[in-house]
């Protein structure tokens, strides 16, 4: 409730910061009347705190935006329904990614396409949070499809499986490419964190 309550103060707030920015256009290009006496500049101590007015107000709607956001991911994905798979590479001799598919109890959930960049930043120890969903509490099967070159760079595709259950809490499960050294091959794992 007090997140909430946080919420709808930092909404006024984002609504006051807009009211008082138009109010200061308006003025701004209001042309002053002919028998008015001359408009005298404001002193530098009130530009300066309006200034800071403004960039707290500034920074209140940037928290606001972040509650929101913490607030949006625990509506939209609440633990008690949570599954959410990661990414993660060890080595890459023998497997360049390009893209990974995922599907979980036979409907296709994600499909990502990888840049150089994206690659290689999994390459140097990255983790990526590939899917985040919701799943009844229960069996389920997870199946992820790896798209790439492989030895020789030849066009590769493998899938992995696994079958998981489904408690009361978050579920994360873990995509892992490795090299296969022995076999001079990519080995692809999908493992569960419990």
């Amino acid at each position: 409730m007090k997140l909430h309550n946080r919420i709808i103060a930092r909404v006024l707030c984002a609504g006051l910061l807009a009211c008082l920015s138009t109010s200061a256009q308006a003025q701004a290009t209001a042309p002053a009347p002919a028998s008015a006496a001359p408009v005298v500049a404001p002193a530098a101590d009130d530009t300066r705190t309006l200034d800071q007015e403004v960039q707290g107000l500034k920074k209140d709607v940037i928290d606001l935006n972040r509650d929101l956001f913490v607030l949006e991911e625990e509506l939209l994905f609440p633990a008690n329904t949570q599954v959410a798979v990661f990414l993660s590479m060890d080595v890459g001799t023998f497997f360049t990614l390009d893209a990974v598919t995922i599907k979980i109890d036979n409907k296709e959930v994600t499909n990502y396409l990888y840049t150089a960049k994206e690659a290689d930043a999994l390459l140097k120890g990255g983790v990526q949070r590939v899917y985040i969903g919701n799943q009844k509490v229960g069996k389920h099967e997870l199946v992820a499809f790896f798209n790439g070159k492989g030895p020789g760079e030849l066009d590769y595709r493998r899938g992995s499986t696994l079958t998981f259950e489904k408690g009361v809490g978050a579920k994360y499960l873990e995509l892992k490419i490795s090299d296969r050294v022995s076999k001079h091959q990519p080995e692809f794992i999908v493992k569960d964190w419990e």
